[in-house]
């Protein structure tokens, strides 16, 4: 029979990788399995992850990512976890779309998927930064810009206050109309000069150049940048099906070592942090992979 996998990790964006590149520096026998679409490629080029002082696009990140992990031996397999469960021996199972993986440990570095306005080239507008993901990554980006928020009118009018120290022009779109709004929001965002639309969008006309939301009451809001707030999927069933626990909004909750409440179940990246940062996903996946290898080497010494 052969013998289980050291660890399985699902996962190749960021988080992943980083663990991958650990736990085989290690010298732990792992797997990598990734369904594709990391949020990280969708990053036309990052100005806050350290050492990078002119920026890099998240697809060139992961692709040095995945060199590192080449370079000591690991590969990726291109697939989709359907299904993640505990054997009699203690060992996890994990079904696949490619077959069946057996491990001592799992490290879930599944993410988050954004939920986006549907734009048939919204792909072309993300790259040329008219469409942007995070305001905490790239807020500095948008400095002086005419800036509209869409989304839901509480979430929308939240992002849009945190933006406001990066420009002044700042419009928030409400998806059904602005009636969610409380007069203590309204009075921040009148304290703050930010205009709120009482008509809800009903959509968005985009070229590679221009931007304009379209409104119920027929006006039409030009702006240079868009940031949705439209929320997001937390990927989290697999943890919450094995009976891990999940915040009220999704998220893994996990302890400093990154483990679940789950033995042997471990997690890292956007999956359970809110602040969806490359930084601290790579030092999730550092924590995770260490304590991964001290429990396998202590167990192994039980054994003995």
């Amino acid at each position: 029979m052969t013998a289980p996998l050291d660890c399985l990790v699902v996962g190749a964006g960021p988080a992943g990788l980083t663990a991958a590149v650990y736990l085989l520096r290690y010298r732990l026998n792992i797997a990598v399995i990734d369904r594709g679409g990391s949020r990280a490629t969708l990053i036309p080029r990052s100005h806050n992850y350290p050492g990078f002082p002119d920026g890099i696009r998240g697809d060139e990140l992961l692709a040095r990512l995945k060199t590192q992990v080449d370079r000591y031996g690991g590969e990726i397999t291109r697939g989709e976890v359907l299904g993640l469960g505990r054997r009699d021996d203690g060992d996890f199972e994990a079904r696949t779309d490619c077959g069946t993986f057996i491990a001592r440990k799992v490290l879930l570095a599944t993410g988050i998927q954004d939920e986006q306005p549907a734009l048939p080239n919204l792909a072309q507008l993300i790259s040329k930064g008219h469409v942007r993901l995070c305001p905490v990554c790239d807020g500095y980006e948008v400095i002086g810009k005419e800036v509209s928020v869409l989304g839901p009118a509480r979430k929308a009018a939240e992002k849009a206050l945190f933006l406001r120290s990066f420009t002044s022009k700042l419009t928030v779109l409400p998806l059904q109309g602005s009636s969610d709004l409380t007069e203590e929001d309204r009075d921040k965002l009148a304290a703050a000069d930010i205009d709120v639309m009482d008509a809800p969008v009903i959509d968005i006309r985009a070229d590679p150049n221009d931007m304009f939301a379209v409104l119920a009451n027929g006006r039409e809001v030009s702006m240079d940048v868009l940031y949705p707030a439209m929320g997001c999927e937390v990927r989290s069933q697999l943890a919450s099906d094995l009976g891990a626990e999940c915040n009220e909004l999704g998220y893994i909750k996990t302890d400093d070592h990154q483990r679940t409440r789950i033995k042997g179940l471990y997690a890292a990246g956007d999956v359970v942090n809110e602040l969806n940062q490359i930084c601290v996903a790579t030092a999730h996946a550092a924590i995770a992979a260490t304590d991964i290898y001290n429990q396998l080497r202590t167990e192994e010494q039980r054994a003995i």
